[in-house]
């Protein structure tokens, strides 16, 4: 098996659009993915997957139900299964998602923002 290392910054570089996760590696049964964020996402929730979320640049938030949270870049949150919440980023956010392979970016919400299908970059 092959070992290296990924420069994140030049994965971000190869792609534009916002809300499509792509894979840039493989942690046991996870994906650790790059994705851009820009505008308001939709409410839902994972119903068997926590989610990561590490903030490479700007600041992401993230709505609750009980409350925002605010990550600046360095930050990371996790938002256990069931815990419904919508993410929002004013400005341009660069973030890596650590999230099991069965995870769809929409949770139980079905809608055009929905990745059927992931790209590896």
């Amino acid at each position: 098996m092959e070992v290296r290392k990924v420069n994140v910054e030049e994965k971000f570089g190869r792609f534009q659009e916002y809300w499509r996760p792509k894979i840039i590696g493989e942690l046991n049964d996870s994906y650790v993915k790059a994705v851009k964020l820009k505008g308001e996402f939709v409410w839902h929730e994972h119903e068997q997957e926590d989610e990561l979320f590490f903030v490479t640049k700007g600041t992401l938030i993230i709505k609750l139900r009980d409350g925002d949270l605010q990550l600046a870049a360095g930050e990371f949150v996790i938002i256990p299964r069931r815990v419904e919440h919508l993410p929002v980023a004013d400005d341009e956010v660069h973030a890596l998602l650590v999230e099991a392979k069965t995870t769809v970016n929409t949770g139980t919400v079905a809608n055009e923002r929905t990745v059927a299908e992931l790209e590896r970059i």
